[in-house]
């Protein structure tokens, strides 16, 4: 007989072995006072806390817009939306969300998904029934959601070295001309906080008669003269076919969406079954996420002070000699090269200093690229910053590790 509690402790020792063992840190965020949270210690205590690695890169989860668009739908129309889109499921709160969406993008139209996750999964999956030979050319450092769906659509793939248009563009020119293409990538990378090159990728998908695919994920919301992402910041939007998008960082609540025209949200939302089969988001999820996606059309003001609190950690760090990867994008990763160190660092700084960043290990990077991730927010404020700084600065010191210039 097979032993199965013994290959369950095989495979969590094993993590353990390797000091990437996740640990979730127990917190509650506070309405009004984020980035501070509190923290329950294993023990049982409290302590209040700094978050210095959530996704909700400004704040807008606490904002009041978008918790009173939030209280207003649960009053009018309860918890739950009450089933999937196609059957009950769906609200003058998520056409409204889809119309903003749509709105944001320049798009005819667009489509909501319970996550992102599911909106990448869902579409790349799907596409190959929509295009019967589709070839699908996806950069090696896309998203575990663009990976699943374009793993698991059967059909053919390319990858391309991350970033090497080079590269290709020689996969490309080795394929059947008359063969259907799409391109997917990112606008911005999380783990590194690098820029895909869209001008160059579009000039390639018009040049080989490929769709494009782009995943705004870590941008819409902080880029362009709406929060359009990349593509607006940069004027490519009307270049690129589809557009991957989340609800759940910048603009503070939950769910994905793909925006694209009016025809491509019809097809996959006929034929996806992570879209047909799965129940909607609920009606106040989709009125907060529609209110900030709305507000954060028109306030720059909050755009241009995120971007302020990102530059001025960088130089903060650099001044250290910490390693820090910096590519010009509010993401700032510091480089740790070990799992057990990196480990380290985040448990004492949330412990001893009151700062909370979780470590970043393999499977999300590669081995010896271990990191945290620091994601300065507009409130994140300079006091705030002097206190990492002071911790990261000791820190590093104990650990023995090296300090250098930072990583380009």
């Amino acid at each position: 007989m097979t032993d199965y509690a013994a290959g369950l402790d095989r495979a969590l020792q094993a993590l353990h072995d390797e000091g990437r063992y996740r640990t979730f840190i127990d917190i509650e965020r506070r309405r009004g006072h984020f980035p501070h949270a509190t923290w329950t210690r294993p023990d049982g205590s409290e302590s209040e806390i700094t978050v210095w690695c959530g996704n909700d890169y400004l704040g807008m989860g606490q904002h009041p817009i978008v918790l009173e668009a939030m209280h207003d739908a649960l009053d009018a129309t309860g918890a739950g939306s009450g089933g999937t889109r196609n059957i009950s499921g769906t609200t003058v709160h998520h056409k409204r969300l889809e119309g903003e969406l749509a709105d944001l993008h320049g798009k005819e139209s667009a489509l909501v998904f319970t996550s992102a996750y599911i909106a990448n999964d869902a579409t790349l999956s799907t596409l190959p029934k929509l295009f019967p030979g589709l070839i699908i050319y996806s950069d090696a450092l896309n998203h575990a959601s663009m990976i699943e769906g374009v793993r698991r659509n059967g059909g053919a793939k390319r990858i391309f070295r991350h970033n090497d248009l080079d590269h290709l563009r020689q996969l490309l020119e080795a394929d059947d001309p008359a063969a259907p293409k799409l391109i997917a990538f990112e606008s911005v990378y999380s783990m590194d906080g690098d820029f895909g090159p869209i001008a160059g990728i579009c000039d390639l998908a018009e040049e080989f008669g490929a769709l494009t695919y782009i995943d705004e994920v870590h941008a819409v919301g902080m880029y362009g003269p709406r929060g359009g992402g990349v593509s607006e910041r940069d004027r490519l939007t009307g270049r690129i076919d589809i557009v991957n998008g989340t609800l759940g960082k910048a603009y503070g609540v939950m769910g994905g969406y793909i925006a694209a025209s009016s025809k491509m949200c019809d097809a996959v939302r006929s034929y996806a079954p992570g879209f047909i089969f799965t129940t909607s988001l609920p009606p106040a999820v989709a009125a907060g996420a529609a209110a900030s996606v709305a507000h954060l059309k028109r306030d720059q003001a909050l755009r241009d002070l995120h971007q302020e609190r990102a530059a001025v950690l960088k130089l903060r760090l650099r001044g250290l000699g910490l390693p820090i990867i910096d590519h010009g994008s509010h993401i700032v990763p510091v480089h740790v090269g070990d799992p057990v160190k990196c480990k380290m660092i985040s448990d004492r700084l949330l412990a001893d200093h009151g700062v909370y960043v979780q470590p970043i290990n393999f499977p999300t990077v590669p081995r010896g690229t271990e990191r945290l991730r620091f994601t300065p927010s507009p409130v994140h404020t300079p006091k705030m910053i002097d206190g990492l700084i002071s911790a990261m600065d000791n820190l590093w010191s104990h650990c023995a590790l090296n300090r250098q210039l930072a990583v380009g």
